[in-house]
């Protein structure tokens, strides 16, 4: 036994090979973290609480508006607004990147972390019934198509609020220690 080894031995109850084992399974576990942790930053996106607010009330707003009003072309703006937002994520949506880089440039807020693939799922839902709105109101019997707005309406408001059906859904599907949706998920 070498100097290192009986010394190791001492201190730690193994020889020094197992030590420079023990470390190298340490790195590389640490390393996997590491990368765990650039993956789940990359899902997860900073942006200004005001900014976010401004389109969750915007958008609630303009759907109400065309709902009392009877203004087609105000839903077609929101289908507009929303699917642009679904491609071009919650980063660079347009009333996000409308805010942000106007009052939000003068007006500082905090910031809120938002999963970028439950946004995208959000906002691809509100451009599913918004399109599916526009066109009814446009091809189909238009009392039915207002009927449909009003409840889009109330779910927006819902969502404006801060209990966004869309996200939650969203969130319940995909999480694997979730119940909520347990019959969506399969079993093993």
């Amino acid at each position: 036994m070498n100097k290192k080894d009986k010394t190791a031995k001492k201190m730690y109850s193994k020889s020094f090979n197992e030590l420079c084992d023990d470390r190298k399974r340490i790195v590389m576990t640490m390393l996997k973290v590491k990368k765990l942790d650039k993956e789940e930053k990359q899902d997860f996106i900073k942006i200004p609480k005001a900014s976010f607010n401004f389109c969750r009330y915007s958008i609630a707003l303009i759907v109400w508006i065309s709902f009392i009003f009877k203004i087609k072309i105000l839903l077609v703006i929101v289908f507009l607004i929303s699917i642009f937002s679904a491609i071009f994520t919650i980063k660079r949506a347009p009333l996000i990147y409308i805010y942000s880089n106007t009052i939000g440039k003068i007006f500082k807020s905090k910031n809120e972390f938002l999963s970028i693939a439950s946004m995208r799922f959000a906002h691809s839902l509100c451009s599913f019934i918004s399109g599916i709105c526009v066109i009814i109101l446009y091809f189909g019997n238009e009392s039915v198509a207002w009927a449909l707005v009003g409840i889009f309406a109330i779910l927006k408001t819902i969502s404006a609020i801060g209990l966004c059906p869309a996200s939650k859904i969203y969130s319940c599907a995909t999480n694997k220690n979730s119940t909520c949706c347990s019959f969506l998920k399969k079993k093993k």
